[in-house]
């Protein structure tokens, strides 16, 4: 196996036996066993593995894709409450930040909405850019995002 697979096989039984809210406590856990590995390629390897960070009873915390079965992913109204930073635009776009590890599961939620006046969404670390049809668009959507991060 590769330093790469063996790294990552590593990330996934610690998820699957600890509860781990943050990159940090995931990398400190990995530290103990020998890994020492930056922000980025943390990152990266969660997000090969599909690793989402998403709201549980005992708070947020990440999840192996087999821990989240497709009609248990948490809804928009459910995750931007908890993950909601702040939000701009211009244009056709919308900015939407999260707080770190949000984007990816705020990212999926929005695009299974299946809203017309959205083209697509792109998720990052904690960043999610929304493309909408028209600056009205990117205006009525804005505040509806705005609306449901308040838990309205």
């Amino acid at each position: 196996m590769s330093k790469k697979t063996d790294r990552q096989n590593a990330i996934l039984q610690l998820i699957a036996a600890h509860e781990i809210s943050n990159q940090e406590e995931l990398r400190k856990l990995l530290a103990a066993r020998g890994w020492t590995v930056t922000q980025a390629t943390l990152s990266r390897d969660l997000h090969e593995l599909g690793v989402v960070r998403a709201p549980t009873e005992d708070g947020t915390r990440y999840l192996l894709p087999e821990m989240v079965a497709d009609d248990s992913k948490p809804s928009l109204d459910m995750l931007l409450p908890e993950l909601f930073s702040r939000i701009d635009g211009v244009g056709e776009l919308i900015v939407l930040h999260t707080l770190p590890g949000g984007a990816q599961p705020i990212a999926e939620a929005i695009d299974s909405q299946g809203w017309p006046e959205i083209m697509g969404t792109l998720g990052g670390e904690n960043t999610v850019l929304i493309v909408c049809r028209s600056a009205d668009a990117r205006s009525s959507l804005t505040d509806r995002l705005v609306r449901l991060s308040n838990g309205s």
